[in-house]
């Protein structure tokens, strides 16, 4: 990777990989991971748990050494330049790691203090956020509920400006409102002009970036933006429900005709073979077309990858 061309990105990857050792052995986390993130650009990379994500943060984060590759970060080499990038980087990890015995207020003065700042300075990046938890300024964190902790969290990383933000699964175990209020914040943030990379399990979030990466078993499955992803599904899809859910799906996938059935919140949704014809569904199912949304698409990239 050339220096000149990493500075076109925010952050830049080429052939990461981390293994860990385990027992005799060692588990291989990210295999060849090759990423490149735009300047101001919402980026997400979606996988289920154990895919690799949080590796790839800490390497990215430079909390992490990689054992293959090279990767920069606002230009920076995550190995060489790591002090500098960790002034520019704001990281919010997936578990709740601030000091649960401080104060909201405290919380933030502490991070503020750090990076040789103060609240009052860069007061309109987090005043969005903050305006929410003010009434629990004098709380302690540990008393603040889930999504009151995640904006806690998210304004400590905010507090120093960074021109990169990096959120790691900021909204698993918090409710659905909460996640949505999460998102809309991240909106604001991208007006500033911050780089946001963000992690998550949940499918439906991808559609919030403007580009996604498939992470699966430390391979990156495909990179783009969520349209296209649902534009290249390029397969007919049904929506079907049965009387029993999995003596449905066991009939489904006992069809010829049917490559892949799964369930799919109260329905299931199934794939049929290329070239193959329409199926005779048994009667009393509930059958009806639909189309692809991001989790149809992960689903079928992990069956070809598999």
């Amino acid at each position: 990777m050339q220096k000149s061309d990493s500075k076109n990105f925010a952050i830049r990857a080429t052939g990461i990989g981390k293994s860990y050792p385990s027992g005799k052995n060692r588990v291989t986390a990210l295999q060849d991971i090759n990423l490149s993130v735009a300047r101001g650009e919402r980026f997400g990379v979606i996988g289920p748990d154990g895919a690799g994500k949080t590796s790839l943060f800490r390497i990215l984060t430079t909390l992490l050494l990689p054992d293959a590759g090279e990767a920069t970060v606002d230009g920076l080499d995550v190995v060489k330049e790591f002090r500098k990038i960790r002034l520019r980087v704001g990281y919010m990890p997936g578990k709740f790691s601030l000091y649960p015995d401080l104060t909201v207020g405290e919380n933030l003065d502490f991070f503020a203090s750090i990076f040789n700042t103060t609240v009052k300075e860069n007061y309109h990046l987090i005043r969005d956020i903050y305006e929410q938890i003010a009434p629990f300024r004098d709380f302690r964190a540990s008393q603040l509920s889930g999504g009151m902790k995640q904006k806690l969290a998210l304004s400590c990383a905010l507090i120093h400006r960074p021109s990169i933000l990096f959120l790691d699964e900021p909204t698993t175990g918090v409710d659905a409102v909460s996640r949505r209020e999460f998102w809309d914040l991240l909106r604001g943030l991208q007006t500033e002009g911050i780089t946001i990379l963000v992690s998550t399990p949940y499918m439906d979030e991808a559609s919030r970036c403007d580009r996604v990466a498939f992470l699966q078993d430390g391979r990156i499955m495909q990179v783009d933006t969520p349209e296209n992803i649902r534009k290249g599904f390029g397969r007919e899809l049904w929506a079907i429900k049965g009387p029993d859910i999995l003596n449905t799906l066991a009939a489904l996938r006992a069809m010829p005709e049917v490559d892949n059935a799964y369930p799919f919140g109260a329905w299931l949704h199934v794939v049929l073979r290329p070239e193959a014809g329409i199926p005779n569904w048994p009667a009393g199912w509930q059958v009806r077309r639909t189309e692809p949304d991001i989790e149809d698409c992960f689903i079928a990239n992990m069956k070809e990858h598999g």
